[in-house]
């Protein structure tokens, strides 16, 4: 992979209803989301202008699992609304071992001193759920869950440097792909019920008719409002150590010795929401709380207020 100086345009129709000759969610796409894949290693490299990383997985798995993350019949990994003309799909990859690694490149602006950048983490997994139209497959929202057991993670500083300029390097191109998202996130989205058809059946377990009302609140209870991104490690252990001594000439004969720092944090989460506006209900995301509803009054309150100074200008 390599990073781009200006964002590529969006995917169009899923090429897997392409290659089937249809144009909505049908028989071809149920098939290759049934799949479950297992891979012994997998490497994957990015190159960038500031620097070059690698990730290296090693017992990759990939499957289809319930609303409540559960490996069950596949008829039961999605969820279709044909009120809406909306599906979800849930899936989970699982691996033994991570292995991370980035370095500056020749010709990049890092510092020559800068130290190689390596984390290496136990199993873990990504929870993966998507929204997408029936009538043509397109992706309305998706939530990603990376979550990671006990870490143990040892830094020096110069490499705490490195990571922070890695990070400025590609703060530019995150942005510019923001922007771009944000563009083409629709106000409002019109959606047209397709036309019924036998394969719609496939959502629901044999023998049990299906209901309007209670497929609506079913689908209600799982749904995505708007795409986020979410991290979760149960435990980290951080060790950040001063390495300066070692870069130094007689740094040691004049008896200055580097320092150590140890951190450790329990349940840390980051959410991110990049399509929320200011102002808009808090209320499905994933830790909710009443002080986020005073706190969303305040913002649209906020937004109000400046709205108003906007149209008298």
């Amino acid at each position: 992979m390599r990073t781009c100086e200006e964002p590529r345009p969006p995917n169009g129709q899923s090429p897997i209803a392409l290659a089937a000759g249809q144009s909505e969610y049908g028989f071809a796409e149920k098939v290759v989301e049934g799949m479950f894949i297992v891979v012994n290693s997998i490497t994957i490299k990015i190159h960038s202008k500031a620097f070059h990383a690698s990730f290296e997985l090693w017992q990759l798995q990939g499957y289809s699992v319930n609303p409540n993350w559960q490996q069950s019949d596949l008829r039961l990994t999605r969820i279709t609304d044909p009120q809406r003309g909306e599906v979800l799909t849930f899936k989970e990859l699982t691996w033994q071992t991570l292995r991370i690694e980035a370095d500056a490149t020749d010709n990049g602006d890092q510092d020559p001193v800068t130290t190689p950048l390596r984390l290496i983490t136990n199993q873990g997994r990504i929870q993966i759920s998507l929204k997408r139209r029936t009538k043509d497959c397109n992706v309305m929202a998706s939530k990603l869950m990376f979550l990671l057991d006990d870490l143990l993670w040892v830094l020096t500083d110069s490499q705490l440097k490195a990571m922070m300029k890695y990070a400025e390097s590609l703060s530019e191109a995150m942005e510019k792909s923001a922007q771009q998202r944000k563009s083409l996130a629709p106000e409002s989205v019109q959606i047209t019920p397709p036309a019924p058809s036998t394969q719609q059946s496939w959502s629901q377990p044999f023998g049990v008719s299906p209901n309007a009302s209670s497929i609506g609140q079913y689908f209600d209870k799982h749904d995505m409002k708007e795409s986020s991104y979410h991290l979760l490690i149960s435990r980290l252990d951080l060790h950040i150590c001063d390495d300066s001594h070692t870069r130094e000439s007689g740094a040691l004969k004049h008896g200055m010795l580097g320092g150590a720092m140890q951190l450790t944090f329990r349940r840390m989460a980051f959410d991110y929401y990049p399509f929320h506006r200011a102002g808009d209900a808090c209320k499905h995301w994933v830790r909710y709380s009443e002080a986020m509803e005073a706190r969303g009054q305040w913002a649209k309150k906020l937004v109000n207020e400046f709205q108003s100074k906007i149209e008298k200008l």
